[in-house]
């Protein structure tokens, strides 16, 4: 291999680069975009339910429990309302998600320590965000019950009690509970994959279409060397898309970032590796630009998206899934951002996430480096 010949094709593609506006926005601008519109519109987080009151008790003691509901942050109170009818119009039309109906006697029963039934209905269409929010409320009530409770306990025996246990959380590596600080290093690792992936995916292919390919099979370049030049331009674009997305999370989304800089430049620099040799492999298999970005999306975004445990956690998949998510690369460069950005651990926890990403990327440039030597033939 010579360098000359491998910095003269890196040029050869830079110049190209520079000339199509459409791949310099694809390269730059489109990464940082959807890092924005995901990082703001993409959340986990439940905040401010939806919530429509049926009070038929009108007493001191309903109210105070549904003060309990409008105090929390969890909790939106909209309306009061006075019929099932009303309940249903509210939830079918998406006003509200949740409704409590207070029964009557709710006062009686409590202050004469009687079991107070009070129903919730739930909108359960999004079953994720209808089970949190029963969650909230099971908090909210089983924290107004146990007031209610403490207060005949001191009325009867005239003194104070105090709860055997006092349990203290302490939430480690994200204890604002933010799903930005979790979904951002997810997102960098499922772009950095797709846009790879569709940058290299056009490279050969586009050569095939303009008929330079026969040229360059003329010419004495040897097949590493052309396929060495022709991803480092997209190598460099890469590691500015990670340093852009790695500002953007630090001071538009202020994602704390604990863990060694270096370390996280280094991964991503082999997961780019393997993730521009991937796009690569199939634009020699293709020799169609169409044909090649369609099939990059495919094997980029989605399983990037759903199978790298960015969106779902992957333990909570069926088994077969979790298998097959063992083969998304992504699967680990995400694990890695999550380790590095929330965590600050280095290669001593995640030394298999860091081997595993390191076999993928040689594997990958190995073999489109192979089968693009048979495709010279």
């Amino acid at each position: 291999m010579k360098l000359l010949r491998v910095r003269a094709i890196a040029k050869k593609e830079s110049i190209h680069i520079f000339r199509d506006p459409r791949s310099l926005a694809m390269a730059i601008a489109i990464p940082m975009l959807l890092l924005f519109l995901f990082g703001y519109a993409l959340s986990l987080d439940v905040d401010n339910v939806q919530t429509v009151v049926w009070d038929q008790d009108h007493s001191q003691a309903s109210r105070e429990f549904v003060s309990r509901l409008g105090g929390s942050r969890y909790f939106s109170l909209l309306d009061s309302v006075n019929s099932y009818p009303e309940i249903e119009r509210a939830i079918d039309t998406g006003h509200a998600l949740l409704a409590v109906i207070i029964p009557s006697g709710f006062a009686g029963r409590i202050e004469s320590n009687r079991l107070v039934p009070v129903q919730a209905i739930v909108d359960g269409s999004d079953p994720n965000t209808a089970t949190i929010a029963m969650g909230y409320l099971d908090v909210v009530t089983f924290t107004y019950s146990q007031d209610v409770a403490l207060h005949a306990i001191r009325q009867i025996h005239g003194r104070r009690v105090k709860l055997p246990v006092d349990l203290r959380a302490r939430v480690w590596f994200n204890a604002d509970l933010k799903s930005q600080n979790y979904i951002i290093p997810g997102l960098i690792a499922v772009i950095m994959m797709v846009i790879a992936a569709l940058l290299t995916s056009l490279t050969v292919a586009r050569e095939w279409e303009q008929g330079t390919m026969e040229q360059l099979i003329a010419t004495p370049v040897k097949s590493d060397e052309l396929i060495l030049g022709k991803l480092l331009p997209y190598f460099g674009i890469g590691l500015l898309d990670v340093l852009l997305a790695v500002l953007m999370g630090e001071f538009l989304f202020d994602v704390p970032l604990r863990g060694s800089v270096a370390l996280l430049f280094v991964m991503a620099a082999i997961f780019l590796a393997g993730a521009l040799s991937l796009g690569m492999l199939i634009s020699i298999l293709t020799r169609n630009q169409l044909l090649a970005s369609q099939l990059a999306m495919v094997l980029t975004f989605l399983p990037s998206f759903l199978l790298s445990g960015f969106m779902y956690a992957i333990p909570n998949m069926p088994l077969p899934v979790q298998a097959i998510s063992h083969l998304v690369p992504a699967s680990y460069f995400v694990t890695m951002l999550k380790g590095i950005y929330l965590k600050g651990v280095g290669l001593e926890v995640l030394a298999l996430e860091a081997g595993l990403l390191a076999v993928f990327g040689v594997v990958l440039v190995l073999f489109a480096n192979k089968l693009f030597q048979k495709r010279l033939v």
